[in-house]
C-alpha cells in the first residue's frame, strides 16, 4: 500500500514544499529512505520504529517499506521527517483512513517514546503553505505559535504521535492554535538611554543621524571614551519595525533556530556584536549547509565591530559587497542562497594600539610604523563606505560629574521617527525605507543642491579627494540632516555638517 504525506524542506531563507511517499510491500523485514537523505534524516529509521511501538500502535512486520522523499534530487537535512515518516508508516500500513492527510503538512522530530520535539525553520513552511494554498499544518507544539504567525493558516500543535493518530481517527480533535500577529503599542525601555551618557554630544548628534538615516559610522577613540556606550544605546532611538520587516528577523533566526519559544515573533530591531575571533561563514555566513551570518542576524537592526582593526582583515573585506547591496550571496557547488543584510554598522577602534594617540592627557608609546600599521588593517575601500567617521575623544572631570542629564532615548526617538516617516513618504521603491537605501536615480531626484549647497560640495570634492562613492554618500547624510531639520531643500549647513562627518579620522 502506498501513502503519500507532504512536508517541506528549508533552503537559505525559503521553504520548499517535500513529498513523503511510504510503500510498505511484501518482502523481508526492512526500511530504507531514499532521496538524497543526510545522516539526521537516515537516522530517522529507528527514531521511528521506536516512536511508533512506544505509542501503542503497530509498526508493519514482514513489510519492506520503503520510503521516498521526493523530489530526490534535493538534498534533505534535519530530523524535521520524523513526524511524516512515521504518519506514512501507519497510512501504509492500514492504521489510518485514508485521506486524512491529504491537504496538509507535517513536519517535526520523534523522541523514542513518541512525543514531539522543537524544529527549525517553521515559520518559512508556514510562508510557503500559503503560497501553495494549503490550510492545514501540524507541528510540534512547541512550534505551533511560531507557525500561527503567518494568517489563514489551521496550525494544528502536536504533542506526541499517539495525538495526532487519535486526531485523525475523529477520537480526539486537536484545537487549531489561534495567531497573534499584532505588534506591542510601547517598545520596552532601552538598555543603555541616552540621557545616562555624560558628554559627547557631538557623537550623540551622530548617531541621531546614523538612526535616522540607516547610515553606517565608525568611531575612533580612546579606551574608556564611551565608544561601546554609545552604540549600545542606538537600538533605543531606532523607529520600531513594522509588522513586515518583524517577520523578516523572524523568518531569519526561525532558519537559525535562535527564535525563543516564547517569543515567536520578534519586536524588538536586532543588536549583534560579534568577537574579534568570528571567521567568514561565522560573519556573512556559510557552512555545508549555508546557514545566514551575523550580518543577517543584524538584518534591520545594528552590527557593531568593536576593535574592527582586531578583526581578519578578509573577514571585514567579505563585509564590502553585503554593505553596498544589502544582501549577501553564498555560492556553493551545488548552487547560490541570498539573505538579506540591510543593517546599521557601526564599527569602534583606538587610534592606535596603545589606545593613546592624541591623547591630551596620556602620552601614546606606539612607533608611527606600529600606528600605521594597525590603521593599515582597515581598507580604503571599507572605510569609503563608511558614511559617518567620527572621533570621540575623552569625557573630562568636569561633564561626568554634572548632575543634569541629556536627553533621553524616547526624546531622541522621536525625532527619529519623524525624520523617518519623511522619507518613507519619498521613498516608493520595494525594499527602500530610509536613506541609506537610495540608489543613484533616487539621489539624482531627491538630493538637489542649490548654487551656495553645490559650490561648497565642489569646493569639497576638490579638497578632500572624494571618490564618487563618497559623493553619494555625502548627499544621502545631508538628505538625514535636512530630514531632521523637517525642511525639503538641502542647505549649505547641512552639506557643510555632512562633510564634517566625512573627515577620515584614521588618515595620517
Amino acid at each position: 500500500m502506498l501513502a503519500k504525506i507532504r512536508s517541506a524542506a528549508v533552503v537559505g531563507l525559503e521553504a520548499l514544499p517535500v513529498e513523503v511517499e511510504v510503500d510498505a510491500g511484501q518482502g523481508m523485514a526492512k526500511l530504507n529512505i531514499v532521496g538524497l537523505p543526510d545522516a539526521a534524516v537516515r537516522e530517522s529509521i529507528e527514531r521511528v520504529r521506536a516512536a511508533i511501538r512506544n505509542s501503542g500502535l503497530r509498526f508493519p512486520a514482514n513489510r519492506r517499506v520503503t520510503v521516498n522523499l521526493a523530489p530526490a534530487d534535493l538534498r534533505k537535512e534535519g530530523p524535521a521527517y520524523d513526524l511524516p515518516i512515521a504518519v506514512g508508516v501507519l497510512a501504509a500500513s492500514g492504521q489510518l483512513p485514508p485521506g486524512a492527510l491529504d491537504g496538509a503538512i507535517v513536519l517535526g522530530e520523534l523522541s523514542l517514546d513518541g512525543s514531539l520535539r522543537h524544529v527549525r525553520g517553521v515559520l518559512p513552511v508556514a510562508d510557503m503553505a500559503r503560497h501553495e494554498g494549503i490550510v492545514e499544518l501540524y507541528v510540534p507544539e512547541v512550534d505551533a505559535a511560531e507557525a500561527a504567525l503567518i494568517p489563514g493558516r489551521h496550525v494544528y500543535p502536536v504533542r506526541t504521535l499517539g495525538e495526532l493518530v487519535a486526531h485523525l481517527q475523529g477520537l480526539a480533535p486537536l484545537t487549531p492554535q489561534m495567531g497573534l500577529l499584532k505588534l506591542t503599542p510601547q517598545p520596552p525601555p532601552p538598555v543603555v538611554d541616552f540621557a545616562e551618557i555624560q558628554g559627547q554630544e557631538h557623537a550623540k548628534r551622530a548617531l541621531e543621524i546614523v538612526a535616522a538615516g540607516g547610515h553606517n559610522m565608525i568611531l575612533v577613540g580612546p579606551p574608556g571614551a564611551g565608544k561601546t556606550l554609545m552604540a549600545r544605546a542606538v537600538p533605543g532611538i531606532l523607529p520600531s519595525l513594522t509588522l513586515e520587516e518583524a517577520l523578516e528577523v523572524s523568518r531569519i533566526y526561525s532558519i537559525c533556530d535562535m527564535l525563543p519559544s516564547d517569543t515567536p515573533l520578534i519586536q524588538q530591531r536586532p543588536f549583534r556584536a560579534p568577537h574579534h575571533t568570528i571567521s567568514n561563514a561565522g560573519l556573512v555566513g556559510g557552512g555545508h549547509w549555508p546557514r545566514p551570518g551575523e550580518i543577517s542576524l543584524a538584518h534591520r537592526g545594528v552590527l557593531f565591530l568593536d576593535e574592527m582593526p582586531e578583526f581578519s582583515g578578509k573577514v571585514l573585506e567579505v563585509m564590502r559587497q553585503p554593505l553596498e547591496d544589502k544582501l549577501v550571496t553564498i555560492s556553493r557547488a551545488q548552487g547560490s542562497l541570498t539573505f538579506p543584510a540591510n543593517f546599521v554598522l557601526i564599527a569602534a577602534l583606538n587610534p592606535c594600539p596603545c589606545g593613546y594617540y592624541g591623547d591630551s592627557e596620556r602620552a601614546c608609546t606606539c612607533s608611527l610604523g606600529m600606528i600605521q600599521r594597525y590603521r593599515k588593517r582597515i581598507s580604503g575601500p571599507l572605510l569609503d563606505r563608511i558614511d559617518i567617521h567620527l572621533e570621540v575623544p575623552r569625557v573630562p572631570f568636569e561633564k561626568l560629574s554634572q548632575a543634569q542629564r541629556g536627553e533621553s532615548s524616547e526624546t531622541i526617538r522621536a525625532r527619529v521617527e519623524a525624520a523617518r516617516a519623511r522619507q518613507q513618504a519619498r521613498l516608493t521603491e520595494p525594499g527602500q525605507t530610509c536613506n541609506a537605501d537610495m540608489g543613484p536615480a533616487e539621489i539624482r531626484r531627491f538630493c538637489q543642491l542649490r548654487d551656495a549647497a553645490q559650490a561648497l560640495l565642489r569646493a569639497a570634492m576638490r579638497q578632500m579627494h572624494l571618490s564618487a562613492r563618497a559623493y553619494h554618500r555625502v548627499l544621502k547624510v545631508s538628505r538625514t540632516i535636512a530630514d531632521l531639520e523637517g525642511v525639503e531643500e538641502i542647505q549649505a549647513h547641512h552639506v557643510a555638517e555632512a562633510l564634517q562627518y566625512r573627515t577620515r579620522v584614521l588618515d595620517m
